[in-house]
């Protein structure tokens, strides 16, 4: 695992968004302690697949327990991006492994909502596991696109929309309050028709990316095949 120099915290550029700033103040003492980005990545994985658990079990409690451990584990995942960019401790594994934590972890939190759902509702039309699991796949689908991209482009390329120092996931902080005013029934029929239908945005999207990697390669190609006749 190859690491750069670790900067000066302070000369790093402050994140544009609320919790990252936060998250970035809690983890600077942090720097130069035997803790890794990755503890952090495990700790959020963690915390991400307790909220998903305790989401499925189908008692109003236990799935507001687990909404505010979602909303938990959404905050800390920037805690190990912000550790790695004031350390000098980022690497390309680190940065899968970050992606593969987020995946596994928004796939389970649909399905959880489906199974609690499908307790509360059990003769909706389309069973609510499968709402779950459409919402998942498509998900599972757009961070695996979203990926690729970024490995064409750089992170530029799959930067989220903000607003006022907010970003579309976001959204998940106001979990607990949809649990609370009962409203995970709608939540999970509007996944389940949003999810999908922003997957196939991001398809686009790729398709584009793609078709724009190869017009640049066959350019570069031509531009020195005359550079090599000009020499001739």
């Amino acid at each position: 695992m190859t690491k750069s120099c670790p900067p000066n915290p302070k000369a790093v550029p402050e994140p544009a968004t609320w919790d990252a700033r936060l998250a970035r103040r809690l983890v600077t003492p942090l720097v130069g302690t035997p803790v890794t980005p990755n503890h952090l990545t495990t700790l959020r994985l963690a915390i991400g697949l307790a909220g998903a658990y305790y989401l499925s079990l189908g008692q109003f409690w236990m799935c507001t327990l687990g909404a505010l451990l979602i909303a938990l584990s959404n905050f800390v995942d920037h805690t190990d991006g912000e550790l790695a960019r004031i350390s000098g401790q980022s690497s390309k594994i680190g940065h899968l492994y970050d992606l593969a934590c987020d995946a596994l972890v928004t796939v389970l939190l649909f399905l959880g909502i489906g199974f609690y759902v499908a307790v509360h509702h059990p003769s909706m039309i389309v069973p609510a596991q499968w709402l779950g699991g459409i919402a998942g796949v498509a998900v599972a689908l757009i961070f695996f696109l979203r990926m690729r991209i970024e490995s064409m482009v750089g992170k530029s390329g799959t930067k989220q929309a903000s607003m006022a120092g907010f970003e579309t996931e976001d959204v998940l902080y106001l979990l607990p309050v949809v649990t609370i005013l009962n409203g995970m029934t709608p939540f999970l029929v509007a996944a389940a028709i949003g999810a999908p239908l922003f997957a196939i945005y991001v398809a686009v999207d790729h398709q584009r990316v793609v078709r724009r990697s190869k017009e640049r390669a066959q350019a570069s190609h031509a531009k020195d095949g005359n550079d090599l006749q000009a020499v001739r």
